[in-house]
């Protein structure tokens, strides 16, 4: 069967999930990838009451819908950075506390533990659930304490960027032994600013873990394309490592000229800008050439939407966006399709 289409609310957190939920289904989505922010996904409360989780699975299947994962970008964000003010407008009180860097840094990693507390309290609620307990998957960000040297300069070692990648280890480490512990997946969405932004940084990051098997990916080519990183090369390298993935579309070398990769410090929608993200099917992203991939290495998981496009309604786009996705989709065949030539064996 093809993969079902899901709908990233991330963007979408000024909704209430009641509102969303029936306008993810007349848009066109089989479900929603649940992020942990807004009143969509709240870790502390699925963690602890199986009443919040009941109701979250009603409120979905009101509406026709299901989940495939949760999303907690912005406080993993906060596991590895080097923290200041910007992080508090995006962290719970909770989390940031008095602000002191290194506090914020453990609150962090200590939320995303109970992120996965409540992935797997809330997935082992699914109503109908198989009787085989899948890995229940999390979707996010590290951070990274070495990604302000991107440029190298000042000079930068290879022994700095290392001690960013061991800091990387030491922080997350102790996360996916609790996700090993509790049958969770966590699903880095490679990025600039995070520990992985390409393939071989994201080869690094497993190195770094010891290829830790609750370590890997949430696949998203919009990050890749326009820095010039072969993104369904990828795939070919890191397949087994995705755990979940993100139809977003990216087009670049549409500015002026003025503005290049690293944004210019200009805001998403300047028509200066050498890349910006699209709708789905509106930007360079060569989608075909990434189902294929994806079906060569067996991901069977979602194809969740993340829509982000400035110029464009967000009702209309995320509409489109659906459709756009279920015509791209296929399913795998087991069989040669010139099999059919071949005479019976008499």
């Amino acid at each position: 069967m093809p993969r079902p289409v899901t709908l990233f609310t991330g963007q979408w957190a000024d909704l209430s999930l009641g509102k969303l939920a029936p306008l993810a289904k007349k848009m066109g989505y089989d479900g929603l990838e649940l992020a942990c922010w807004g009143d969509h996904f709240d870790v502390d409360a699925a963690s602890s009451s199986a009443k919040y989780r009941a109701e979250k699975w009603q409120l979905l299947a009101d509406h026709g819908l299901t989940c495939h994962a949760v999303s907690n970008h912005l406080v993993g964000q906060a596991v590895c950075d080097l923290i200041d003010e910007r992080h508090k407008a995006i962290l719970p009180a909770d989390v940031w506390g008095n602000g002191e860097p290194e506090g914020v840094r453990k609150r962090a990693a200590r939320k995303m533990i109970t992120t996965g507390q409540a992935a797997r309290a809330f997935f082992d609620a699914r109503p109908g659930k198989a009787a085989a307990k899948a890995p229940a998957i999390v979707n996010g960000f590290t951070g990274s304490s070495i990604w302000h040297s991107i440029y190298a300069f000042p000079p930068t070692s290879a022994e700095y960027w290392e001690r960013g990648f061991q800091d990387f280890a030491k922080r997350f480490g102790p996360i996916l032994d609790a996700y090993d512990q509790l049958n969770v997946n966590f699903a880095l969405e490679v990025h600039p600013t995070e520990i992985a932004f390409d393939t071989a940084t994201a080869q690094r990051a497993v190195a770094a873990v010891k290829g830790h098997r609750r370590f890997g990916f949430n696949y998203d080519p919009s990050h890749l394309g326009y820095q010039g990183v072969d993104y369904v090369g990828f795939i070919r390298a890191l397949g087994s490592r995705i755990h979940h993935m993100h139809v977003k579309d990216v087009w670049w070398g549409h500015g002026d000229g003025s503005v290049g990769v690293f944004g210019g410090h200009t805001g998403f929608g300047d028509a200066r800008r050498h890349w910006d993200f699209r709708s789905p099917g509106r930007g360079d992203i060569r989608f075909e050439d990434i189902i294929v991939a994806l079906n060569d290495a067996n991901y069977a998981g979602p194809l969740s939407v993340e829509w982000e496009d400035i110029r464009m309604d967000r009702d209309h786009g995320a509409t489109e966006a659906a459709a756009f996705v279920r015509k791209l989709d296929f399913t795998r065949s087991n069989v040669a399709f010139d099999a059919a030539f071949e005479r019976k064996k008499k």
